[in-house]
């Protein structure tokens, strides 16, 4: 029988699971990632995301813009393989999902809900 998994340890799944997200569908991995479950949200914060063709182009304002977009719109259209992620590793569903990124700073953070309050999720 599985023993039933603790928060520290799916955090750390889900983190692990985000780094090979971002490598498969978005062409390349955080330099650094971190997972946070807070009542009915993962919160994931990712640095050292952006190529060397998106840090040159991030050098203008309309550049900073276009990766910005560009990479919202790539992680918006990934929604199933989120979802499907989240019921694997936490065990619930998905409601909604919310991202952001610097194209200074090369960080995103996704805010993640979910349909139980994982405070009394895992043990």
């Amino acid at each position: 029988m599985n023993r039933p998994k603790t928060r520290g340890e799916a955090e750390a799944e889900f983190t692990r699971a985000i780094i090979k997200f971002e490598k498969e569908y978005l062409g390349r991995g955080p330099l650094d990632a971190r997972t946070f479950f807070i009542q009915d949200m993962i919160l994931v914060r990712l640095r050292g995301i952006l190529t060397p063709a998106e840090i040159k182009l991030a050098e203008r304002p309309e550049g900073k813009t276009l990766v910005k977009e560009t990479r919202r719109q790539l992680f918006e259209s990934s929604r199933p393989l989120l979802d499907a992620m989240v019921r694997e590793v936490v065990g619930c569903g998905l409601i909604s999902l919310h991202t952001d990124m610097s194209a200074k700073t090369g960080e995103r953070v996704i805010v993640l809900t979910v349909d139980v309050n994982l405070g009394e999720w895992f043990t």
